[in-house]
């Protein structure tokens, strides 16, 4: 999203309009302002006013006030589906007939605003990670939360696909290739071959979900930054209104951008429960296959998101943070990349939900394995499990496993398709339990001592070929 234009139009009135308390009937001093790359939010006692910038990008043009009037009137709608609490309206900020600037009068129209109901910073879950307040449990209402917007969501049939995807790398490429010298050249070079690549081997199945549906009105940023716990609701907002291209793409490419932002902040087990709780609402089995590379793509535009920030900073410490996490985010979309592959991870026993879980996200590959519950009459389960493994993706599959044939079918089942396995029994085990092939943990010991057992095993067997 590099600046090729400078500002069409002189908006320094209306932000002086919009700086001033006395717009707002709030005390002295009762504005404060959060400037972002493309707008500027001006914070007034409950409210929040959105004003686009008056610039152009790659992406989006704010040049006239038309622009941005359709722009902010795009934004309401779209983020209503999510968010309606949080959106209030749109406005306009007019000159009157003595010369004055006011909201909604008779004048002629000098630019416009989103309205917003103001909440608390500290509320949005990308602080929240920093703070150490983000639950598996509220990660499982995000991944829900996310999943019934996906199925409410417009199919776009006319975007995304494979060729979409092709956009998508070469705008990764000119972008990435602007900010190179100040990363890792090499590995952006290395980078660029692997994503084409990668596109190539399932370009046909991006084809076939944006026929079959798959390809929605998405939100488009769906990072930690963007999701904000409302009334102890995880909320969607700030979802992209500028561009049809990036906000019109496939449910697990919208998906990926939360994944990967979780599993960068090193918050893996968090992102596998959003994975899992998504997965149980979103019929998904061969889709996984574009999975690493949603994941990938995610990470390199995050990458010189990060890297142009870098650029902008004044402060050179700031700027060399914002460098670092650039380059790690380069390094990331490789890792995400390279062929792995994925592990069945059976689990029996009495009281292993807990440990399911736990174990599940640290399981590899991003963003860890799905969790199928084997139940009494399981035929859906071993075909989710089967189609899962072989989309790329590690399962994990827990039941009582007390029966010999459950057992001996959870071994038939990675021996047909190659995978490597692992079998863990908590507690006591049935009679006639193969210990060649099943490795018992103490249930008296706690989840975190079985756990502690578990993870080496299947940390060693998930090493990369």
């Amino acid at each position: 999203m590099t600046d090729v234009l400078p500002a069409a139009d002189d908006q320094g009135a209306v932000i002086a309009f919009l700086s001033d308390p006395m717009s707002h009937g709030v005390a002295a001093g009762g504005v404060e302002r959060i400037e972002t790359h493309c707008s500027i939010v001006f914070l007034a006692g409950e409210r929040a006013y959105k004003l686009k910038r008056a610039i152009r990008f790659s992406s989006l043009d704010y040049t006239t006030r038309e622009s941005r009037r359709a722009a902010c009137e795009a934004e309401l709608v779209l983020n209503r589906r999510t968010a309606p609490e949080l959106y209030l309206g749109v406005r306009s900020i007019r000159r009157d007939a003595a010369g004055a600037l006011t909201f909604d009068g008779a004048g002629p129209a000098l630019d416009f605003v989103v309205v917003m109901r103001r909440f608390a910073q500290a509320d949005l879950f990308d602080r929240l990670e920093e703070s150490g307040r983000l639950t598996p449990a509220l990660m499982h209402a995000l991944g829900e939360a996310v999943a019934r917007f996906h199925l409410t969501a417009e199919p776009t049939p006319t975007f995304g696909g494979g060729d979409a995807i092709r956009r998508v790398i070469v705008n990764n490429e000119r972008e990435l290739g602007r900010v190179a010298p100040a990363l890792d050249g090499v590995a952006v070079d290395d980078l660029s071959s692997r994503t084409r690549i990668a596109v190539d081997r399932v370009a046909a199945l991006l084809d076939q979900r944006r026929l079959g549906g798959k390809v929605r009105r998405c939100h488009g940023d769906l990072r930690l930054a963007n999701i904000y716990l409302w009334s102890g609701r995880p909320t969607l907002f700030d979802c992209i209104e500028f561009s049809e291209e990036i906000g019109c793409i496939d449910v697990l490419y919208d998906l990926a951008f939360l994944l990967m932002d979780l599993h960068l902040r090193g918050r893996g087990d968090l992102g596998n429960a959003v994975f899992n709780a998504w997965l149980d609402l979103v019929p998904e089995t061969e889709g996984l296959r574009a999975l690493p590379l949603f994941l990938a793509l995610r990470a390199a535009i995050r990458s010189y998101a990060l890297a142009g920030g870098a650029q902008r900073q004044a402060n050179p410490r700031q700027a060399a943070r914002l460098l670092t996490l650039a380059r790690r985010h380069v390094h990331a979309s490789l890792d995400f990349l390279l062929p792995r592959r994925p592990l069945l991870i059976v689990l029996g026993g009495r009281d292993r939900s807990e440990l399911a879980g736990m174990l599940a996200a640290q399981t590899p590959p991003v963003p860890g394995a799905r969790i199928v519950h084997l139940a009494p009459s399981g035929e859906v389960a071993w075909r989710e499990a089967g189609d899962v493994l072989a989309a790329g993706c590690s399962v994990l599959l827990e039941g009582a496993f007390t029966e010999a044939a459950d057992r001996q079918r959870a071994a038939d089942t990675a021996s047909r398709l190659a995978v490597p396995s692992l079998s863990f029994y908590l507690g006591a085990p049935p009679p006639g339990l193969d210990r060649g092939l099943w490795r018992t943990l103490d249930a008296g010991g706690g989840v975190m001592a079985a756990l502690a057992m578990a993870v080496p095993l299947v940390t060693a067997t998930g090493a990369r070929p």
